[in-house]
C-alpha cells in the first residue's frame, strides 16, 4: 500500500469513527445509560493515553538520538508546550463538558447545545493533530515511524472516537434536539479531526527539524484532554469502577495495535 492511500485513510478513519458514534444517536430512544457512558468515556481515555505514549513520546526521543543526553529535551518541551495549548483553548473557548452545570470559557450566548458540540470539538484538534503529526513522520521517511504505526494510531483514534460520537450526540436528544440534528452537530465536532490533521503534515512538511517537537506536543494535548475531561467524568457520581476498567481495556486495545500491526 503506497503512501497516498495510506494518508488518505490515516486522515479519513478518525472522522468516519466520529460520524458513525454519532449516526448511533438514529436508533437511540434516550441518552446513553450512566454506567455504559461511563465506560465508553473511559475506554476513549486509555486509548488516548496509550497512544500518546507509543505513538507520540517514544518516536519523538528515538526521533532526538543526534541530542546524545539531552535526546528527552523536544519530548519534554513539546509535551509541555501541548498541554499549554489546550489549557489556553480551555480557557478561551466557551464550552460546556458532560453532566456539567456551568460552562467554561468566556462568557457568551451560545445555546447549551452548541457548548456540549465545542467541548468535543476542542479535545478532537489534538487527536487530528496526532494523526497529521505521525503521517508526517511516515512520509519523512526516517523509519521511525512506519506506515503500520501511523495507521495503527488512525485506527485507535478512529475506534475511541465510535463512543464519543455517540456520548456527544445522545445527551442533545435530551435538549429537544431531533435525531437528524444531533446526528449532523456529533459529525460536525469531528471535521476538525481531518482539517487538523492536513494542517499539521503541511506545517511538519515545511519544517521537518521540529517534527519531534510536534509528536510531543500532540501527546501533551491529548494527555491533557484526558485528564481534564474524559476521566473527570468517567470518575464522577456511583460505578467509577466502570470507568477504570474502561481506561484498561482501551489502553490494552492501544497498546495491541502498536506493537502488532507496528
Amino acid at each position: 500500500m503506497n503512501n497516498s492511500v495510506n494518508i488518505l485513510i490515516g486522515i479519513g478513519a478518525p472522522f468516519l469513527g466520529t460520524l458513525s458514534g454519532a449516526g448511533a444517536v438514529m436508533f437511540l430512544k434516550n441518552e446513553i445509560d450512566a454506567k455504559l457512558q461511563k465506560g465508553l468515556l473511559g475506554f476513549a481515555s486509555g486509548i488516548m493515553i496509550a497512544a500518546s505514549v507509543w505513538s507520540l513520546l517514544i518516536p519523538a526521543v528515538e526521533m532526538s538520538d543526534s541530542y546524545g543526553r539531552l535526546a528527552w529535551f523536544p519530548a519534554v518541551i513539546g509535551f509541555l508546550l501541548g498541554i499549554g495549548f489546550l489549557l489556553l483553548l480551555d480557557t478561551v473557548i466557551p464550552h460546556l463538558h458532560l453532566n456539567a452545570d456551568k460552562p467554561e470559557g468566556r462568557p457568551c450566548g451560545i445555546g447549551k447545545s452548541f457548548m456540549l458540540v465545542l467541548a468535543v470539538t476542542l479535545h478532537n484538534i489534538p487527536e487530528g493533530m496526532a494523526v497529521g503529526v505521525v503521517l508526517a513522520g511516515m512520509i519523512n521517511g526516517s523509519g521511525v515511524i512506519t506506515s503500520a504505526e501511523a495507521l495503527a494510531l488512525a485506527v485507535g483514534i478512529a475506534v475511541q472516537n465510535f463512543p464519543e460520537g455517540a456520548v456527544i450526540s445522545a445527551p442533545l436528544l435530551s435538549e429537544g434536539m431531533s435525531k437528524s440534528r444531533a446526528f449532523a452537530y456529533g459529525a460536525l465536532s469531528g471535521v476538525v479531526e481531518p482539517i487538523g490533521a492536513v494542517l499539521t503534515i503541511i506545517l511538519t512538511a515545511l519544517v521537518t527539524p521540529v517534527l519531534p517537537y510536534i509528536l510531543a506536543f500532540a501527546a501533551g494535548a491529548m494527555i491533557y484532554v484526558v485528564v481534564d475531561e474524559l476521566i473527570p467524568e468517567s470518575q464522577s457520581g456511583p460505578h467509577s469502577n466502570v470507568g477504570t476498567i474502561g481506561v484498561t481495556f482501551g489502553f490494552a486495545l492501544m497498546m495491541v495495535l502498536d506493537v502488532a500491526l507496528g
